[in-house]
């Protein structure tokens, strides 16, 4: 009997380029409804279940190349392909002449579900897995 393949649990870490601070104040709109449509996107891929969001752009002003990240989407993957299919909508998705790779950027961290393996004796009160 095979046994049911495990998701991937992936932190999709976002960040906001240079690009779209030096947009003038009436043509950022444009990137805030491609990126919601890229959320759209990416929670209704097959084999992804988004679940949770987090979006530190009121501790963090201005362009983010790396950690921290302006936001995070953290979901269950089915599979390292699919992880490549999320990413990709920042290529695909479009900004007018441009797609959202010239605003913003993603990176993907790719690992499983924290569990605590059941040969492992908690103390009393701990919750885990068991």
């Amino acid at each position: 009997m095979t046994e049911p393949a495990v998701p991937l649990r992936v932190l999709f870490c976002i960040g906001v380029n240079q690009n779209f601070f030096d947009l003038p104040t009436d043509g950022i709109g444009v990137v805030w409804q491609a990126f919601s449509t890229m959320l759209g996107d990416l929670a209704a891929l097959d084999g992804v279940t988004v679940l949770g969001t987090i979006d530190d752009d009121q501790h963090m002003v201005g362009p983010s190349a790396s950690w921290p990240w302006t936001c995070y989407v953290l979901a269950d993957v089915a599979g390292q392909p699919t992880v490549v299919r999320a990413c990709n909508l920042f290529r695909t998705t479009p900004v007018g002449e441009h797609a959202l790779w010239r605003y913003m950027r993603i990176e993907a961290r790719m690992g499983r579900e924290l569990t605590i393996p059941a040969a492992v004796t908690l103390p009393d009160g701990a919750a885990g897995d068991r």
